[in-house]
């Protein structure tokens, strides 16, 4: 089933929805001069083309965060997993993804692009070409529905999955970050990936009608897609890539425990550092136990920013199936490999029930035959931006990330959990070790909840670890 890419706008685009969408951005620009209140000023922008006008010349100006009160919710349906990586990397954007743990992915279709040649001019042998690659990724479509027949759960077998496969997407986003991701999808190094400029395509031609004001900057931006690691390229050969065997935590900060709690008590008292350890030394004295019970305090603050001083820089293995796991959560400072250069292919996970329920060769098969088309596409001489869908979602790669001890918190909470996907929460119990070792009273915080703070919230479909734990209890 081959599909292509549909993107709409949901709501707002009635006329009316239009006027007062823009009236918005336009009193949030006219607030800061005007001599009456909120409401007032208001009731001032009464007029749509002067509206428009005062919200295209402020942000001309540079003042764009005025455009951040016009949000927009869109439908994208029919996109490959390459999408999805590629707009939630869009830190301060929503999204909302069909689950390949629920779903079976067998005939949701996949994309199929136009071959190019590394001069990204469509390749001589395109149809030929485009031919043999829906054999392939047919292949591997009908290997998964093979494993699923056979009791392997859909979780794992995606493992299989090539990166073409269609998904479905709720994104929501405030016109800022819409123009910057349609900048980038345009005219910057992204646009070299044929399926995200479409759809960068797809959503300029809402923006025409919707959205009316971005127009003029989008319009006068030039091409800017050149190579930011050349001076790396140009210097020193590629080296092997080794994927790490767990995460590992590679920096953090000095001293983390007693960072959070001086923050604690200068937070409070509004005093210096020094004085802030002078204050620990003097409640030590009196209670041995005190540095324990005020990060117990800090722990359980529904506004825990004291934990946000302390950072953890981790680098983490990981498949491709899982890293929407990892870079759904927002506020952390996440970098994923660009997908060209190609990775190598030969990095990859197998699941354990594949193994177990006797598929491991096979599955061994399929790849090594998914290479070995790849390889004679890349020697006939196939651009690299088209043969990304070669990916498999069993595909590892290394990423960074520094978080800080609440997003960790915040991770390990969901990610530790029993009914989390088993490879995510592998790499989450890594890290709430880690960080124990090397902040023990931060530590005492990070994991599931049933063990921190001996609730559950997975109502009937809880793992049961809860009941035990309270028993003992």
């Amino acid at each position: 089933m081959w599909l292509r890419m549909k993107v709409e706008l949901l709501g707002g685009c009635s006329e009316e929805e239009l006027e007062y969408r823009v009236k918005k951005v336009a009193a949030a620009g006219k607030l800061s001069r005007f001599p009456g209140n909120v409401f007032e000023v208001l009731d001032s922008c009464n007029e749509y083309e002067k509206n428009l006008k005062l919200v295209k010349r402020i942000i001309k100006m540079g003042h764009k965060s005025i455009i951040e009160h016009d949000y927009l919710v869109f439908a994208i349906s029919d996109v490959s997993p390459i999408i999805e990586q590629t707009i939630i990397g869009s830190r301060l954007t929503s999204f909302t993804i069909k689950s390949r743990r629920e779903v079976d992915f067998r005939n949701v279709g996949y994309y199929i692009p136009e071959f190019r040649d590394c001069e990204l001019n469509i390749h001589k042998d395109n149809e030929k070409i485009k031919e043999e690659y829906k054999k392939q990724m047919q292949e591997l479509f009908d290997f998964y529905g093979d494993m699923v027949d056979d009791g392997i759960n859909v979780e794992d077998a995606r493992f299989i999955l090539p990166y073409c496969y269609h998904s479905n997407i709720i994104m929501g986003l405030n016109a800022r970050e819409l123009e910057k991701m349609v900048i980038s999808f345009l005219f910057g190094r992204l646009s070299r990936l044929s399926e995200v400029k479409e759809l960068g395509e797809k959503l300029y031609e809402i923006i025409k009608k919707y959205v009316p004001y971005l127009v003029d900057n989008i319009e006068n931006q030039e091409m800017k897609d050149n190579n930011t690691f050349e001076i790396l390229e140009n210097n020193i050969n590629r080296p092997n890539i080794k994927i790490l065997n767990q995460a590992k935590i590679i920096s953090h900060t000095e001293e983390p425990d007693n960072v959070v709690i001086e923050s604690y008590i200068m937070y409070h008292y509004q005093c210096t550092k020094e004085q802030a350890k002078d204050i620990i030394m003097q409640l030590e004295a009196k209670d041995s136990e005190i540095k324990e019970k005020i990060m117990n305090i800090i722990l359980n603050k529904s506004e825990n920013r004291e934990l946000e001083q302390a950072h953890f820089t981790i680098q983490i293995p990981i498949s491709l199936s899982i890293l929407t796991h990892l870079t759904r959560h927002r506020m952390h400072s996440l970098l994923v490999p660009e997908f060209v250069p190609m990775w190598n292919l030969n990095n990859y996970i197998i699941p354990n029930t594949i193994k177990e329920k006797g598929w491991e060769e096979k599955f061994k098969f399929k790849v090594e035959k998914n290479i070995e088309v790849f390889n004679k596409f890349k020697n006939m001489g196939v651009a690299e931006e088209d043969l990304i869908y070669f990916y498999i979602g069993g595909q590892m790669c290394n990423v960074i990330t520094t978080m800080n001890a609440r997003n960790i918190q915040w991770v390990c909470r969901m990610r530790c959990c029993n009914k989390a996907q088993w490879q995510i929460r592998g790499i989450a119990n890594q890290i709430a070790s880690q960080v124990k070792e090397i902040a023990p009273l931060i530590g005492k915080g990070i994991g599931p909840t049933c063990i921190t703070n001996y609730i559950c919230n997975e109502g009937k479909e809880s793992c049961g670890l809860i009941d035990k734990i309270l028993n003992k209890n």
